[in-house]
């Protein structure tokens, strides 16, 4: 292979990564985050932190590439998606099953300083995150399976702190599936002609002109489910006034979605539910720091 393929094909798993969109590392680590400052009291080891952060990034890449192998029969035919790798041509099938395993694979190396429970629940996590892609071929549900998937990282970082599967852990987890379910329906917005066309199933098809109504909810569902979760941690009232001030936030997202339903208005809004994750948790280092 000359320098100058090589050099393309190192851009094209650069993209089928999404290495240059980071955004959705953010959306993963943030319950992730949330659970391990909670669980050690706003001070998390280093250990911990690095684990998790590059993990939640490898685990983010591999579930991309993943995602792009179950979708390469229908990406061509999505505006959004027809230029990526697979759907272009420009990787082919093997190369991104290579791609897919030797993040995995990497991921797994790190759980491996972990407690052998957390290294039992890696185990379905990586598993959640390679049968996600599949599930809109099956349900009109994906976005509530990738709550799940997406937010297995708080299980896992409560369980490494406590070497137990706790309450709190768990309602950050519940929270995370409300979040994802809503945060991926305003994306799958974007694609929702192109989905009906071809058959993919979503929240936003299956929701029909009750989406913002049960977007609305869901958010709801998130702050509330985080507030119980803060009872349990006993947290104090900097941790409430933020999640009061990031449900006004996400009540107000979805009321400018609701007069302006555009596909750059959808993915501007996803993009802010990033921002208010980590405001959450910057929410939790000050309760704790005060």
């Amino acid at each position: 292979m000359t320098t100058h393929a090589l050099t393309q094909k190192l851009f094209a798993i650069s993209d089928l990564i999404r290495l240059p969109k980071q955004y959705g590392t953010l959306l993963l680590l943030c319950p992730t985050l949330w659970s391990l400052f909670i669980a050690t009291e706003g001070r998390p080891s280093l250990k911990l932190l690095g684990i998790f952060i590059l993990g939640t990034f490898l685990m983010r890449s591999a579930g991309c590439a993943i995602n792009d192998i179950a979708d390469r029969n229908f990406d061509r035919f999505v505006e959004r998606t027809k230029a990526r790798p697979l759907a272009s041509g420009r990787l082919t099938l093997k190369e991104a099953i290579v791609t897919f395993l030797a993040l995995s694979f990497l991921a797994f190396i790190l759980v491996l300083f972990l407690n052998p429970l957390t290294i039992i629940l890696s185990v379905i996590g990586i598993s959640l995150a390679s049968i996600y892609p599949f599930i809109k071929r099956v349900s009109h549900l994906p976005q509530v399976f990738l709550g799940i998937a997406f937010g297995w990282g708080a299980i896992m970082a409560g369980s490494a702190v406590n070497n137990a599967i706790e309450a709190t852990a768990i309602l950050i987890f519940t929270a995370n599936i409300f979040w994802s379910t809503a945060y991926d329906t305003i994306y799958a917005l974007m694609d929702k002609e192109d989905d009906i066309k071809i058959g993919v199933k979503a929240t936003a098809i299956l929701l029909g002109k009750h989406v913002y109504t049960a977007l609305y909810l869901l958010y709801a569902g998130v702050i509330m489910t985080l507030a119980l979760a803060g009872w349990v941690a006993k947290m104090g009232n900097v941790y409430f006034a933020i999640l009061l001030l990031s449900g006004i936030l996400f009540e107000y997202m979805v009321f400018i979605l609701k007069y302006s339903p555009t596909r750059e208005t959808a993915f501007r809004i996803f993009l802010v539910n990033a921002g208010v994750g980590l405001f959450i948790l910057a929410g939790i280092f000050a309760d704790y720091a005060v």
